[in-house]
């Protein structure tokens, strides 16, 4: 599985973004993806994770009700809609594929990862 993580810019604080990573095969609906993030300076953190259907999802605490992440399973796509953005949310965000089908806010479920996009929010 090859993961292509896009849509990430510069945005002011407030603003919303849609983040996309395109997985490079047919068993994509077989796993659980996450997104994580990681801002300069500090270790990655987990932001959002969805099971292979997208009937299950989980997020952070401090992007719960502003991020939204989902799943098209038809194109091989999960997205990310981040909402209210704050300068706090810059970071680089990297979509993975879970080794199971569940989703897990666990870094060390995951197998593939995709090689980041660069959001930052300007205050």
């Amino acid at each position: 599985v090859q993961l292509q993580a896009s849509g990430g810019g510069l945005v002011q604080s407030g603003a919303s973004l849609r983040l996309s990573c395109a997985a490079s095969t047919r068993r994509f609906s077989n796993n659980g993806m996450g997104w994580f993030r990681q801002a300069p300076g500090k270790e990655r953190e987990f932001v959002a994770t969805i099971n292979w259907n997208g009937g299950s999802t989980n997020y952070a605490p401090s992007v719960k009700g502003r991020f939204i992440i989902s799943r098209d399973n038809a194109k091989n796509t999960v997205y990310l809609q981040m909402n209210s953005l704050k300068s706090e949310d810059t970071a680089v965000y990297y979509c993975a594929a879970s080794r199971y089908a569940s989703g897990s806010s666990q870094s060390i479920a995951y197998t593939k990862w995709g090689q980041g996009t660069l959001v930052t929010v300007s205050s």
